[in-house]
């Protein structure tokens, strides 16, 4: 199981609009992802497991799970005494992978989008089909929390309305043992809310 702690908010840089001829598109994931790790943070000489750990969020154990799992596409950099280095490159890939999992993408499919990458030119149509499939599931996904946001406003409308009105004895309420569902204290039927 992977350990994704939140990421800092980073505050969002303008950036111009390029001219467009089709349909509007997001940014592509490194764009998103070079605005995640700033130049400034990762020295020539990369960084430490921890220091990795700090800047991108996860936890060391989860970045050594990432190489391990054949998840990152360039070998992480070590000292001559071993230890991790990780640079720019590897944080952003990291942190590309780190969204795709945390929008519900498989590692199965996070491991085959990046032996596509690390397999380099001559693969794109594989990984536009791939990132399509992905980006269809997480719409459907994105519209059953949708239905299911609806189901909560409306309960939440439901609530207010009734405390304001001053009659929210009348929502449902399980049965008590000593009272009966058919027996409200107004003699109206109770609402199922």
């Amino acid at each position: 199981m992977l350990e994704v702690k939140p990421q800092p908010e980073v505050e969002p840089q303008p950036e111009p609009e390029p001219a467009r001829s089709g349909p509007a598109r997001s940014a592509p994931a490194s764009a998103v992802s070079t605005r995640s790790i700033p130049n400034r943070s990762v020295p020539d000489a990369g960084l430490s497991i921890a220091e990795a750990a700090r800047l991108t969020g996860i936890s060391a154990h989860t970045l050594r799970y990432y190489e391990r799992a054949g998840l990152v596409v360039t070998a992480v950099d070590r000292t001559a005494g071993g230890r991790r280095r990780y640079r720019k490159l590897d944080l952003e890939w990291i942190t590309i992978c780190t969204r795709l999992r945390a929008t519900g993408m498989p590692i199965k499919a996070i491991r085959r989008y990046a032996e596509l990458v690390s397999a380099g030119h001559g693969n794109e149509e594989e990984r536009l089909a791939l990132m399509e499939g992905h980006r269809a599931d997480v719409l459907a996904k994105m519209a059953e929390l949708q239905e299911n946001l609806r189901l909560i406003d409306h309960k939440i409308d439901v609530y207010r309305g009734r405390l304001a009105a001053g009659d929210a004895d009348q929502l449902w309420a399980p049965k008590s043992p000593n009272r009966q569902a058919s027996d409200p204290p107004s003699g109206r039927p109770l609402s199922v809310l």
